[in-house]
């Protein structure tokens, strides 16, 4: 039996791929052969940036802008890529968005647009791309979960329900799409060096907490991207409904 880490001959659909950690997905993905689809939502200087190092590479790119939170985007963006490359084989959840609020202060519309973004993005993009792989007998979905989702958090909530539904949704999607040759797995990162984990989303004490790990520092986006290469890839043909953790010792199950 012989594998290993490369993509080439696939797709693999990235959402959020224009900064942070799907930037960093993406980039890498491209460099192990796969062809890569780069989502975004009004970002297209930034998804432009990502197309253009990939191709510099010699890699394969294209950007499609969609908000993977309502269903008739995600429709869209789905039969654009089926349309321009005839199959997909990878798709990686990682559109996501954070707040810091107490939660005496969250209204109905922080709640509803944090698991939009966070939670039903997956749902909508799964559903979108299992029928395809269902018929080809074969595919991969690896959903960008949170140790925060294991964890919790004060003044954290939505984030951290959705967090953990992803980790639900990731288990029962392993389960009902493994007899059809389906791969369905999470990363849990801890703390990530992305504009997510700054004071213009959270405050200094959070800060300090995320520094409190182990290893006393944040991942770069590219540690976070090199679990999702494994998981994308033949080396990991024995995992299903995994939620692995490059999060610094943040939690150790």
């Amino acid at each position: 039996m012989s594998v290993s880490l490369s993509l080439a001959g696939r797709t693999a659909l990235i959402t959020g791929a224009a900064t942070g950690i799907g930037r960093a997905i993406a980039i890498l993905f491209a460099q192990a052969g796969a062809r890569v689809v780069v989502n975004h939502l009004n970002r297209p200087q930034e998804a432009s940036m990502v197309v253009k190092i990939i191709k510099t590479a010699g890699g394969q790119a294209f950007a499609i802008s969609a908000d993977v939170s309502d269903g008739t985007a995600v429709q869209r963006l789905v039969g654009e890529v089926l349309h321009t490359v005839g199959d997909l084989h990878i798709l990686v959840n990682n559109a996501g968005i954070i707040q810091e609020k107490p939660f005496l202060d969250t209204s109905e519309d922080d709640w509803d647009r944090m698991l939009g973004v966070d939670l039903k993005s997956v749902f909508l993009m799964s559903r979108a791309v299992l029928p395809g792989m269902v018929a080809s007998g074969s595919g991969v979905i690896v959903n960008l979960a949170s140790d925060l989702g294991i964890l919790g958090r004060e003044n954290c909530a939505p984030y951290c329900a959705a967090k953990a539904g992803v980790i639900g949704l990731t288990k029962s999607l392993a389960r009902e799409f493994a007899p059809h040759g389906i791969r369905v797995n999470a990363i849990a990162p801890g703390p990530v060096n992305t504009a997510m984990v700054s004071l213009e989303h959270m405050g200094p004490e959070w800060m300090e907490k995320e520094l409190a790990i182990p290893q006393h520092r944040v991942a770069e986006p590219e540690e976070i991207a090199a679990t999702a290469l494994f998981l994308a890839s033949d080396l990991s043909r024995f995992y299903c409904g995994q939620v692995l953790g490059p999060n610094g010792g943040s939690t150790m199950p």
